[in-house]
């Protein structure tokens, strides 16, 4: 499944995805991983959680974003969440059409089995439409 948090820059969604996944990994069996552009927020998560600071592995644009989530998906097979702060920087998205990379991410979900929740710099009725019921938080 595929999850979003969204709201415009300075509305509070990486403060509602880290409570989210600090809460999560309470109640989850399997492993957690958090993606962000930096290691800012490592110490206000779960020791349990796997951060990773996307910007050392130089990524350049979508597909290579997707074949990165691939890859751990691939080495981790009791991966059972992972969460993605600034959704569109990350995965750079920032000036595209992001429905074909979410819509990649909830086939990757369900033949995996792995649940995404993306926190996305837009307001709730800039999202496009086929998008807009995935939204799980709107600030």
């Amino acid at each position: 499944m595929v999850q979003l948090i969204v709201g415009n820059k300075g509305k509070g969604k990486t403060k509602c995805l880290l409570d989210k996944v600090n809460s999560e990994v309470k109640n989850i069996l399997g492993s957690i991983c958090y993606l962000d552009k930096s290691t800012q927020h490592m110490f206000e998560l779960n020791n349990k959680v796997r951060l990773i600071n996307i910007s050392e592995y130089g990524i350049a644009n979508n597909e290579q974003f997707i074949g990165f989530i691939c890859g751990i998906i691939s080495q981790d097979h009791d991966l059972q969440q992972m969460y993605f702060d600034s959704f569109l920087k990350i995965a750079h998205l920032e000036d595209a059409d992001m429905v074909p990379t979410i819509k990649k991410l909830q086939s990757i979900s369900e033949k995996f089995g792995v649940d995404f929740i993306l926190s996305i710099s837009v307001d709730e009725t800039d999202l496009p439409e086929e998008i807009r019921p995935l939204t799980i938080i709107s600030l």
